[in-house]
């Protein structure tokens, strides 16, 4: 069980070492997120936007910005990647510091919906990227809605559920 904790241990550092480096080179980015003197986010493009502001926003701004968008968006695929794998790994290290069967069945059960997360964040991905090339947003802007509050729902109650339990002492 030990150098099965070590091996999630690696995997979780790895993690974030990639989370931490996409997420100081994304965040540097933002900076020129602006349309019309007006500062935007990418988590308002994902959650708090209305359809009608996003087509405004990504059919407002200029080709400079949208490069940078892209790239920003481009740079999300590599932070996913670092991510959910900590995520899951988070949850297997928990795991093996649990005791109850119950507790270890719900801490598997968030681990491997990291795959889920994962694969709602590339849809969203996906879709921003489509939407940033041709702002014209169909009927799937509640779907993706939807799918992204999933990737949040999920990716948080994985983490939440996790950290207490990965930073408490080995259960004997």
């Amino acid at each position: 069980m030990n150098n099965n904790y070590n091996l999630w241990r690696k995997i979780f550092l790895f993690s974030l070492g990639l989370f931490a480096g996409t997420a100081f080179c994304m965040k540097w980015m933002e900076g020129d997120f602006i349309l019309n003197g007006q500062k935007f986010t990418v988590i308002g493009l994902e959650i708090s936007y209305t359809k009608e502001k996003v087509v405004g926003i990504l059919a407002g701004i200029d080709d400079h910005v949208k490069m940078i968008l892209r790239y920003h968006l481009s740079f999300d695929f590599v932070f996913m990647a670092g991510v959910y794998p900590g995520i899951a790994a988070l949850c297997m290290m928990a795991r093996n510091k649990s005791a109850g069967s119950v507790i270890k069945k719900i801490l598997l059960v968030f681990a491997l919906s990291q795959i889920a997360a994962w694969a709602s964040d590339i849809y969203e991905n996906y879709c921003l990227l489509k939407w940033v090339n041709n702002p014209a947003i169909g009927d799937e802007f509640s779907f993706y809605h939807s799918i992204v509050s999933a990737k949040w729902i999920i990716a948080l109650a994985g983490a939440l559920f996790a950290i207490p339990l990965a930073i408490k002492r080995r259960a004997s």
